[in-house]
C-alpha cells in the first residue's frame, strides 16, 4: 500500500472518530440539558438512559439517575417535616384561642338572662362552631403523635387482601405476586392502605387496580389505582398538604398521613402524573429495600 493510501486511510478513521466525538458530544450535552430541565421543573423522578456511553460516562449516569431518588426522597420528607411544624404551632395559637371562646359560651348559654333569648340561638351558633374547630384541631394532635414504626418483614399480597375484606363492594384487580415481601410496620402499611382506598370509594371508585415491581436498587414500588373520579388538575399539587380537602365533608389528613407514615419509614408516596390504563388516579407507594 502507498504512502498516499496509507495517509488517506488514517485522514478517513480521523474523520470518522471525529464525527462519532461531535456526535458523543452533542449526546452528552442534550443528557444535561434535560437533567437541567427535570430539576428546574422539581421533577426529580427523572431516568435518562445509560445506552451508548463508555463505561465511566454510565457509572456517572448511573449515580445521577439515584441521585434524583434521593433529592426526591429529602425533598418530601422536608415538606413533610415541614408542614408538620406549621401545622404544630398553628394547632396551639388555635386552641389558645378557642379554649375561652369555649368555655364562656358554654357558661353563657346556661344563664338565665340568655336561655330562651333572642341570644341564644346566636351564642349556641358561636359554640357549636368553636367545638367543631376544637375537634378538627384535636384531630391533628393524633395525626401528629404517631407511633414508632416497628418494621419488619410483611406479605404485600396478604396484606393488601386483609385490607381488601373491609372494602367487599370493591372490585379489586390485585396482580401483586404471592411472594412479594417488603420492610414495613404492618400496622402503619394497613392505615396507609385503608386511607387511599377510603378516599378513593368517597370518590366514587368501584374499581381498585394494585401492581407491584421490584426495581435494580431493591425497593418495591406499589401502584394503587382507582376509577373514581379525577382530582382536579388545580389541586393535585396540593393534596398532600396537611388539611387539604376537595370534599365538602372530608378532613385532609387521610393522604398527608399516609406520606407521613411512609416518609419516617424510609418509603415514598407521589401522585402519578399518568394514572395506570384503565384508571382515573394511580399512587405509587416506595417502599426501601
Amino acid at each position: 500500500m502507498s504512502i498516499q493510501a496509507v495517509i488517506g486511510v488514517f485522514l478517513a478513521l480521523l474523520l470518522i472518530l471525529g464525527l462519532w466525538l461531535w456526535r458523543h458530544q452533542r449526546l452528552l450535552s442534550m443528557r444535561a440539558h434535560l437533567m437541567s430541565e427535570a430539576l428546574r421543573n422539581r421533577d426529580f423522578s427523572f431516568k435518562l438512559p445509560t445506552t451508548s456511553l463508555l463505561s465511566g460516562e454510565r457509572a456517572l449516569q448511573e449515580t445521577l439517575n439515584k441521585l434524583g431518588d434521593t433529592i426526591r426522597e429529602q425533598v418530601n420528607l422536608g415538606e413533610v417535616e415541614s408542614w408538620e411544624k406549621l401545622t404544630r404551632v398553628l394547632t396551639h395559637e388555635i386552641m389558645n384561642a378557642t379554649a375561652p371562646i369555649a368555655s364562656i359560651s358554654q357558661s353563657m348559654l346556661h344563664h338565665p338572662a340568655v336561655k330562651d333569648s333572642e341570644l341564644e340561638e346566636g351564642i349556641m351558633a358561636i359554640h357549636n362552631t368553636v367545638t367543631h374547630l376544637n375537634s378538627f384541631v384535636d384531630g391533628y394532635r393524633k395525626y401528629s403523635a404517631l407511633q414508632k414504626p416497628v418494621p419488619e418483614s410483611v406479605n404485600l399480597s396478604s396484606a393488601v387482601k386483609d385490607m381488601a375484606c373491609l372494602y367487599p363492594d370493591v372490585l379489586w384487580q390485585n396482580a401483586i405476586n404471592e411472594d412479594v415481601m417488603v420492610k414495613t410496620d404492618p400496622n402503619l402499611l394497613r392505615q396507609i392502605l385503608i386511607n387511599i382506598v377510603k378516599n378513593a370509594v368517597e370518590a366514587g371508585a368501584k374499581t381498585m387496580g394494585l401492581e407491584c415491581e421490584a426495581t435494580r436498587d431493591g425497593k418495591v414500588l406499589l401502584y394503587i389505582s382507582n376509577d373514581g373520579e379525577m382530582i382536579p388538575a388545580e389541586a393535585r399539587s396540593s393534596i398532600f398538604v396537611p388539611f387539604f380537602t376537595t370534599k365538602r365533608k372530608g378532613n385532609g389528613i387521610g393522604l398527608s398521613l399516609s406520606r407521613r407514615l411512609l416518609a419516617i419509614q424510609g418509603g415514598m408516596m407521589s401522585l402519578l402524573d399518568e394514572p395506570r390504563s384503565g384508571f382515573h388516579t394511580t399512587f405509587l407507594l416506595e417502599f426501601p429495600c
